[in-house]
């Protein structure tokens, strides 16, 4: 995904989480796929996912966990990340962290 998205559907009303330390957009695909794209304020953040997501970093630096046992991983541009449904994550964002999710399966980590 490069630096910009086009054809899609925006939703208008933004996704607010953690007393606005993330804030979101999420964007439908002609072919019904839904991403979001965001950032998260410095601070951390703990997330569920509720549907298999892959994370791609765009921009900023912190460093990222997935379930509560998972290792603490540095994130950065170019970083991305699995989280299987019904999983917590957590981002702790050294500086405002932008982001894609995108959700559902097929959507390969690395």
């Amino acid at each position: 995904m490069g630096t910009q998205v086009e054809h899609v559907a925006i939703s208008k009303k933004a996704n607010v989480y953690a007393e606005g330390k993330c804030i979101s957009y999420t964007l439908t695909f002609p072919d019904h796929t839904i991403k979001t794209v965001g950032v998260v304020m410095p601070g951390g953040v703990t997330f569920a996912a509720d549907t298999d997501e892959t994370v791609e970093i765009v921009e900023g630096l912190g460093r990222v966990r997935v379930g509560h046992d998972g290792a603490w991983n540095a994130c950065h541009a170019g970083y991305r990340f699995h989280v299987a449904a019904q999983t917590r994550f957590e981002i702790d964002a050294e500086q405002p962290v932008h982001y894609v999710v995108h959700l559902g399966r097929g959507q390969a980590a690395s």
